[in-house]
């Protein structure tokens, strides 16, 4: 891992007439990009095609270009240029990691230029709530009531309130899911709520609650009670179907303590049976993550040891094809000790090509590039553990400027 580098003041604030606000936020020093260009592009190229040139450019390029000139900042700050930026299929996503157990500070990771920023997050009160994301939007919600339940975009700070979901509102677990068309601009936001059933510690009530950001309204299309699983905390959108893994509440092996149920959100039949649906896991798991990975499931979980299910040996990564797991890659050994002491829960996250793994004890933050098969540390972040205690976790999202809730 690269040792850490001072930090500098950079780009003033920024605004999309009428629609985006950009705040200033502070990145790396960077000799390399301190002096401006001497080509004198102003006088070769047409607005149009030296938009469609910037609107290629990573996020933290874009806002450099605005500091050129004048004319550069009307450019990128131009709607025209949006629509141009939209056209561009993905960003890299950035991993945002929290560096306060409590408060919801942190810096974010830009995997194109290798380096951190530091930017305030929208909305959100406190680290531990639940966050999921599709396309540049970011869906939280607070972990108390659970009533709380925002929809922001990181970048442009554009931020919206939903209504309150329905359902049950003191659950005892949750799983939060977003998904985003970047052609409609539309989203829907999926939550399934799980809660044992009183004086019955094997049968637990489950619910899946829809919001449609363009009725905006909310659905209630499927309850059912489940017996010997629960729900828990983990979902994700993919393909217009929603996953989310269950967990049993007593009883069978060691490889059946997790699962996998899908429901179709195109239909939203409120007649299926959920279990129906069920798909085992590969092995014992333990820190099972879900993630859409260009339309494709992919799951991250800690393979526990044969006799100690809770211990880690190591860690793998599987994609679901049809009805069976996959296995794509698994965590060289060496990356697995360059983490230090390793608990038995770690946090993951991943879309696009990118999946970041890292330990809830420690800032280092691992990638793993799905389409080169590639490892590497990220540039190390600019913070250090104060206290044996202080806990270390994020999530990813992709950078976009056009997405608003």
């Amino acid at each position: 891992m690269e040792g850490e580098t001072s930090w500098v003041s950079h780009c003033p604030d920024y605004v999309v007439p009428a629609m985006v606000e950009f705040d200033s936020f502070s990145e790396l020093n960077d000799e390399e990009n301190r002096e401006a260009s001497s080509v004198p592009v102003d006088l070769i190229l047409p607005d149009d095609l030296l938009e469609r040139i910037l609107a290629y450019l990573p996020i933290a390029s874009i806002f450099r270009a605005s500091c050129v000139c004048k004319r550069w900042y009307e450019i990128v700050s131009s709607r025209r240029f949006l629509w141009n930026f939209s056209q561009v299929l993905s960003q890299k996503p950035w991993y945002f990691m929290f560096t306060s157990s409590e408060e919801p500070v942190g810096y974010a990771y830009d995997p194109s230029l290798r380096k951190w920023y530091s930017i305030d997050l929208p909305c959100i009160q406190t680290s531990n709530w639940f966050i999921a994301s599709s396309c540049g939007l970011v869906c939280i919600m607070d972990n108390d009531s659970r009533s709380e339940l925002y929809v922001c975009n990181p970048i442009t700070k554009c931020s919206k309130n939903l209504q309150e979901p329905p359902g049950l509102k003191f659950s005892d677990y949750s799983a939060l899911a977003i998904c985003a068309n970047m052609k409609t601009f539309c989203y829907s936001v999926a939550i399934v709520k799980s809660k044992q059933v009183p004086g019955n510690f094997y049968q637990w009530d489950l619910s899946i609650h829809i919001y449609d950001s363009g009725t905006m309204k909310w659905l209630t299309p499927l309850t059912e009670v489940l017996t010997g699983w629960r729900g828990g905390d983990e979902s994700v959108i993919c393909d217009g179907v929603l996953y989310f893994l269950i967990y049993a509440t007593g009883g069978g092996g060691l490889e059946s303590r997790h699962g996998l149920i899908t429901y179709n959100l195109s239909s939203r039949s409120s007649h299926c049976s959920l279990i129906k649906t069920f798909i085992p896991v590969p092995c014992s798991l333990t820190c099972g993550r879900l993630m859409n990975l260009k339309e494709k499931l992919v799951m991250v979980g800690g393979i526990g040891k044969p006799d100690r299910p809770d211990i880690i040996k190591g860690i793998g990564i599987w994609i679901l094809k049809g009805t069976e797991w996959q296995e794509i890659a698994r965590m060289p050994h060496k990356y697995f000790q360059g983490f230090g002491e390793f608990d038995d829960v770690f946090a993951s996250s991943g879309t696009d090509d990118l999946i970041y793994i890292q330990s809830y004890g420690a800032p280092a933050l691992l990638v793993f590039d799905v389409n080169q098969k590639q490892w590497r540390w990220s540039q190390k972040c600019p913070v250090t553990k104060r206290f044996p205690l202080q806990l270390f976790t994020g999530f990813c999202f992709e950078p976009r400027l056009e997405m608003s809730p």
